[in-house]
């Protein structure tokens, strides 16, 4: 199995090591990308991404690496401390270049297959919005199955973390690892993401995007081909 981790910061501290735990237990190949170290861009909003190509954003080489070990990856992991009740502006800006890999435009059909988990932490709060921020993407990406852990640590640090914390981390993390792997290579898209690439491919047999169209029809998708069967 194959897993990836995308750091919403470069320090590591609580959401980092809480990341890495969950990858260990999973087991397998791990890669592992930090923001903005190995990307920090911001979207230039051309729309040339939507309206011609991907590759011909300014950023494309750049980003290149990391989008290849997602679309190797059996699991995404993004991980992002909590920044005034949100996701890092650096994880924001990373996921502003993959507009056009939502379902509205030009989806893997590899993320029909895969997994993703978002993790987030905070010494207070705003985990659930936090989370929710990273949650959109792989989502509308057509992640097939997502997890969502978020905690207040009530620490600045990870040596700050009390052992209660700890091992309260340590039992959700065993929890969601478990459950990884009893679906690793079964795992279906539930009827929300099925509903939301029905609702789609409606709009792409008519549609107002030529690239989108083209795409679409490419994979079959506006006929009988789904991109979540073999």
């Amino acid at each position: 199995m194959k897993t990836v981790i995308i750091h919403g910061q470069n320090h590591k501290g609580s959401t980092c090591n809480i990341a890495r735990s969950l990858a260990e237990k999973i087991g397998g190949e791990l890669t592992e990308f930090f923001l903005p170290r190995d990307f920090g861009e911001f979207c230039a909003g051309c729309t040339i991404c939507f309206k011609e190509s991907e590759t011909k954003c300014p950023h494309y080489q750049k980003l290149s690496p990391i989008t290849a070990a997602i679309d190797e990856a059996d699991v995404i992991i993004l991980a992002s401390p909590v920044y005034v009740y949100h996701a890092t502006g650096q994880m924001k800006a990373f996921l502003d270049h993959y507009g056009w890999r939502w379902l509205i435009h030009r989806p893997e059909e590899r993320m029909f297959k895969k997994q993703g988990v978002c993790i987030s932490t905070a010494a207070g709060g705003g985990m659930k919005s936090t989370n929710k921020d990273m949650y959109h993407s792989l989502f509308f990406w057509g992640t097939a199955k997502i997890y969502k852990f978020g905690i207040g640590v009530a620490a600045i640090d990870w040596q700050s973390v009390s052992e209660k914390k700890k091992k309260k981390i340590d039992k959700a993390t065993d929890s969601i690892a478990r459950k990884i792997k009893k679906k690793y290579g079964r795992v279906k898209p539930g009827l929300k993401t099925k509903g939301w690439f029905f609702i789609m491919r409606l709009v792409q047999r008519s549609g107002w995007n030529e690239a989108d169209v083209k795409y679409w029809k490419e994979k079959g998708w506006t006929g009988n081909k789904r991109p979540w069967k073999n």
